[in-house]
């Protein structure tokens, strides 16, 4: 099966390259470091590396807080951080700069992923989320690298998807040592799929342990006050493509009953930043661009935020918060962050890639979720209008926040005991 899967993906190659050329032309960094998305890497790379995959900016950012840990209980050890994207590479390299080496990871191909053992000689392969790789797994097991998938997460949907490569499924599962889970539910998915229930744990969602620096809110209060002039602002945070245009129209329905709010935009890939621009100014939105490196009160409609990092900060400037990527499939994005800020959190039906976490804020009474721009523009002014409510949904978000920290400790002692059971 594996064998088929490899002849599947060799077939593929093509796609993939015209894939990266139809990309690089919105975003040029797609058109750079081929070689290493086909297991070429230059020379004098680090051996013997503690490696953590994390696909894209959210898997690395919630990865951070982890790769500071076993850096720090490894100090001599170096730590390789893979992506698949350009704006992942481009996080890591921020955050984390010199402390790391980073390269992006190859295709799943046998000999890509061949020359990647080869070339990095892992100790220890930290995957996050659910990257279930079969060549990647393959050559772990092979190389006797034990591998742990951290912050683990199966929907219903993916699971049933997986169960009809039947064995092929239980075959790539056996390869990996230990899987970390975020719930009792998706345990229970990855048993039910073959894994032995000797290997999966539960220690929790990593995402829960964000760390707020006090300055982080002093910054943000200076912002808030000098740039925002206290306006009552709300920000819709990695909107995608099509969910710009509902967030406008609720945007609209606002400005008749607040004129003086403000909506903070965060599109959530950096192409996309000057066709979101463009498509406010079409609105007949004014738009001031977060680049644009502004120090005076901020008299526009729309603040665009067009960096890399800030999000968070961001969080902590505005009174109501929506997450993107739910108005369109593709399952929504964090909402922890916005709720460790005391921000109501509003979301749209889409939200399969945090089912759990969306259920928990609705039932603690931190979240709403809205089904279009009508129901949107509705809830935003009633939280704009009424602190009190404001307040009270924020306190409910970060309480649950606070009481369901811990995760990454666990994780940390779950990967030490790996390394060190394989020296």
């Amino acid at each position: 099966m594996r064998l088929a899967y490899s002849v599947l993906l060799y077939l593929l190659t093509p796609f993939f390259i015209l894939r990266l050329l139809i990309r690089g032309r919105k975003a040029p960094a797609y058109l750079n470091r081929w070689a290493e998305r086909f297991g070429w890497y230059k020379k004098g790379q680090p051996q013997g590396v503690i490696w953590f995959h994390t696909v894209s900016v959210g898997e690395a950012e919630a990865a951070f807080a982890l790769i500071d840990k076993i850096a720090a209980a490894y100090p001599d050890k170096p730590i390789l951080v893979t992506t698949t994207t350009p704006t992942g590479s481009a996080r890591v390299k921020a955050f984390l700069g010199y402390r790391v080496h980073h390269v992006y990871l190859p295709y799943d191909l046998p000999d890509a992923m061949w020359r990647f053992y080869r070339c990095f000689k892992p100790a220890i392969a930290i995957i996050l989320e659910t990257e279930i790789w079969p060549n990647m797994l393959h050559q772990a097991q092979k190389n006797a690298v034990p591998s742990i998938i951290v912050n683990a997460r199966l929907s219903e949907k993916s699971a049933k998807g997986y169960a009809k490569l039947g064995a092929f499924m239980v075959q790539t599962l056996a390869n990996i040592t230990h899987v970390c889970a975020q719930t009792e539910a998706t345990l229970e998915r990855f048993v039910d799929l073959g894994l032995n229930k000797n290997n999966i744990s539960v220690p929790g969602n990593i995402k829960f342990d964000l760390e707020m620096s006090a300055h982080l809110f002093e910054e943000a209060e200076v912002i808030r006050r000098d740039w925002f002039q206290q306006r009552p602002s709300w920000i819709a945070a990695s909107t995608h493509e099509g969910e710009d245009e509902i967030v406008l129209d609720a945007f609209s329905q606002i400005k008749k009953q607040l004129p003086n709010s403000l909506l903070v935009l965060v599109p959530r890939h950096p192409e996309r930043f000057n066709t979101v621009a463009k498509l406010c100014e079409k609105r007949g939105y004014t738009v001031t661009r977060r680049s644009e490196q502004k120090s005076s009160p901020v008299k526009t409609d729309v603040f665009l935020l067009d960096t890399l990092g800030e999000l968070k900060l961001y969080y902590a400037t505005v009174d109501v918060a929506f997450i993107g990527g739910s108005f369109v499939p593709t399952g929504g994005h964090n909402m922890l962050e916005a709720a460790a800020h005391s921000v109501p959190v509003l979301f749209g039906p889409f939200v399969h890639n945090f089912t759990e976490i969306s259920e928990c804020l609705l039932k603690k009474g931190a979240a709403i979720q809205v089904m279009g721009a009508d129901e949107l523009a509705l809830q935003v002014v009633d939280l704009l209008e009424h602190p009190e409510q404001r307040d009270q949904m924020g306190m409910k978000g970060l309480r649950f926040v606070e009481q369901n920290k811990g995760a990454v400790d666990k994780v940390a002692e779950r990967i030490v005991s790996m390394v060190n059971a394989s020296r």
